[in-house]
């Protein structure tokens, strides 16, 4: 009888003990914050995401997924419910994705605002709104993965057709022509360094004295520039004083007017003159001539005078010349 009194009161302790410790747990992952709950409706698979799974907004954490099943609304769709603080800045922009926690693979519910406002989603059958969800960057990794392996695949193809035997041949021909260019451009280098060496360093060499003669030749054209400068500057002087008042210049000026009115004068006044003068005398050397016919035709007429001229036609005793024929 007190065997069965022991056992039964190590029961009654583990009993109690059992609830304390489930109670403790209870009290211990209690939430007491207040939460609004949405849904979130998506075609894409959603691998990897649990019950219980944090929702993040901006990466601080603000509430949990409380159910992931079908949606009945949309065929094939996969229904999502979490369950969000009230304090969470939620907006009409704000959408929903996707993320995963490293290799782990373990996915939670990443909440973000977009740049404009979407257009509001209507209410489920169980009349809890809606949040727009995102296709995942993993999600479109996954999709694009056959287009990426397939492209991988026509990438070796073509590097197995580019490393083909032809190819080869032709590549190791190519290198062996790109050989003998470097050869020949080495050649060819060999040969500008005997040229440089041969005929470009003499010239080098004799660009000194160059330099030095061509120096001494400026200095004598500067010199000559100088003493040009020096002749410009008389001529110059020489120029002014012809130019001034009193001058060579001036007094040639003064010497040509006073001719230019001497011979004026001479046109207007002597010139008239001298020309009456030879018409009186030429008008004298007529009347000494014809004096001098007189003479010489009756001579005694300078003696005894003229006389009597014979009568003139229509003069009383005019008698008129007789024809040459008529003569006896």
């Amino acid at each position: 009888m007190e065997n069965k009194s022991h056992a039964f009161a190590a029961g009654i302790f583990v009993m109690v003990v059992t609830a304390l410790v489930i109670g403790l747990g209870v009290w211990l992952t209690r939430d007491r914050g207040n939460y609004n709950t949405y849904e979130l409706s998506s075609r894409e698979g959603v691998a990897g995401l649990q019950p219980q799974a944090a929702v993040r907004y901006k990466g601080v954490s603000v509430g949990k997924v409380t159910h992931i099943g079908f949606d009945t609304q949309t065929n094939g769709n996969v229904l999502i419910r979490i369950a969000v603080s009230v304090d969470a800045p939620l907006s009409p922009t704000t959408f929903a994705v996707l993320g995963y926690q490293g290799v782990t693979g373990l996915a939670y519910v990443l909440l973000d605002d977009a740049g404009q406002s979407y257009p509001p989603l209507p209410p489920g059958p169980s009349g809890l709104p809606r949040l727009p969800l995102r296709t995942s960057p993993f999600s479109q990794l996954s999709e694009q993965g056959p287009v990426i392996l397939n492209q991988v695949q026509e990438a070796t193809q073509r590097i197995n057709q580019l490393l083909a035997e032809d190819n080869q041949r032709l590549l190791r021909e190519a290198l062996g022509n790109i050989g003998q260019a470097a050869g020949s451009v080495h050649t060819l280098s060999q040969r500008l360094d005997a040229t440089v060496q041969q005929r470009l360093d003499p010239a080098l060499a004799a660009l000194p004295p160059l330099a030095q003669d061509a120096r001494q030749t400026l200095q004598a054209l500067q010199q000559a520039g100088a003493q040009v400068s020096a002749t410009a500057a008389e001529f110059g002087q020489t120029a002014q004083r012809l130019n001034a008042p009193g001058g060579v210049i001036d007094q040639a000026t003064r010497s040509a007017q006073t001719l230019s009115q001497a011979v004026d004068r001479f046109g207007t006044a002597t010139l008239p003159r001298m020309e009456r003068a030879a018409d009186e005398t030429a008008r004298a050397a007529r009347l000494t001539g014809r004096a001098a016919t007189s003479v010489s035709d009756n001579p005694q007429g300078f003696l005894y005078g003229p006389g009597r001229s014979l009568p003139g036609p229509g003069e009383p005793g005019f008698t008129p010349p007789r024809p040459a024929g008529d003569q006896p």
